[in-house]
């Protein structure tokens, strides 16, 4: 894979961050920043989107696939789209402000 197409890749690798109660404790503790990730992305890959896209020092990251749940509407039952997730420790005195608040 060439440079150009591997930078692609990696700017298409983080599709968001999940935001809920846990990924908000987590961040206020441990300085993890949880993502939604491409299913078929792998750690090196992430470590190296974030490091590329928010110019921080990433120590660690941990990847979790979540399995989509069952849903029902009446009779019919169907399953949402499973996905995958990422949790990512910053180095010390790295931090990403998504808000811009100071």
């Amino acid at each position: 894979m060439s440079y150009l197409a591997n930078q692609q890749r990696l700017m298409k690798v983080i599709l968001g961050p999940h935001v809920s109660e846990k990924t908000s404790a987590a961040a206020d503790s441990n300085r993890q920043i949880v993502f939604k990730v491409r299913p078929d992305a792998t750690k090196k890959e992430v470590k190296k989107a974030v490091e590329l896209l928010f110019e921080v020092e990433v120590d660690k990251v941990r990847v979790i696939n979540v399995r989509g749940k069952i849903k029902r509407h009446g009779v019919t039952s169907g399953r949402l789209a499973s996905w995958k997730k990422a949790y990512v420790s910053l180095a010390p005195g790295s931090d990403i402000d998504f808000m811009g608040v100071d």
